[in-house]
């Protein structure tokens, strides 16, 4: 009997190798290990690992030891897993994308230096905001955000602006783009006041929006009105540097080349 399949029958080992949406299995599980570790947690046991992603553990041990080939997970001397520098390297890649030493940390810093608040800067990734730059105000007490984590779009002020100029219907939306900034207390985290303002690149694509936080106790409404001006002239000041305008921007400052 032959041992060749009839044609059009796969190969076994090439069952189950894509998703429905036509994604590889492989590389899904492999990003799957990679976001397995959370904020703070400098290595995990495999037994955790296949636990997190509902993977077996053969198969875990299989895809860890492909990704520590290329540097992105690292195992330790007791066996457990970490993440490798080639992951931290991609971190710094995408921020670097964004121009975040000449362009975006130097204004977040003079926002919070005019503001005496935390300013950041969040865009938008598929369907939740991320913080992409944030400089710590001069305040002992202060609103923490992590850098990198995906909050949503609809709840505080940075994401409703993101969606007032990504052209979102409504009511709150429109009064957001009449009056070009948003503020908001408590409403994504308890607490916690911020206003923000949209930052546009070259033919006002929109980039992302800028903001100021810090307790609501500090900041009341009149305070957040106060200021909304304040992180109005910033974002116009980035948008400005971000576009490449050589009309306001320092020879210090080189066009951005992000393009969301």
């Amino acid at each position: 009997m032959s041992n060749l399949l009839s044609p059009g029958v796969p190969s076994p080992d090439n069952q189950a190798t894509t998703t429905k949406d036509g994604g590889v299995i492989a590389v899904t599980r492999a990003l799957q290990l990679l976001e397995a570790f959370a904020l703070g947690e400098s290595h995990l046991s495999l037994a955790e690992l296949s636990r997190r992603c509902a993977l077996h553990k053969t198969t875990v041990l299989r895809l860890a030891r492909t990704l520590a080939q290329s540097g992105f997970m690292v195992q330790r001397e007791d066996g457990e897993w970490r993440l490798g520098p080639a992951a931290g390297w991609l971190g710094a890649r995408y921020q670097a994308g964004f121009d975040v030493q000449n362009v975006l940390e130097p204004a977040l810093r003079a926002l919070t230096q005019a503001s005496g608040e935390s300013a950041a800067f969040y865009v938008r990734e598929g369907n939740v905001r991320t913080c992409l730059v944030r400089v710590e105000g001069p305040q002992a007490l202060r609103h923490h955000a992590r850098m990198g984590e995906g909050l949503p779009l609809d709840s505080g002020s940075p994401g409703r602006v993101i969606l007032a100029f990504s052209g979102e219907p409504g009511a709150v939306y429109e009064k957001i783009r009449q009056r070009g900034y948003h503020w908001s207390i408590s409403e994504r985290e308890q607490g916690v006041a911020t206003v923000s303002a949209p930052v546009f690149g070259m033919h006002w694509r929109l980039m992302g929006s800028v903001c100021i936080s810090g307790p609501a106790t500090r900041l009341p409404e009149p305070r957040l009105e106060a200021l909304a001006q304040t992180v109005v002239a910033a974002a116009n000041q980035l948008s400005y540097a971000l576009a490449g305008s050589t009309s306001t921007r320092s020879p210090a400052v080189r066009a951005s080349s992000w393009h969301p």
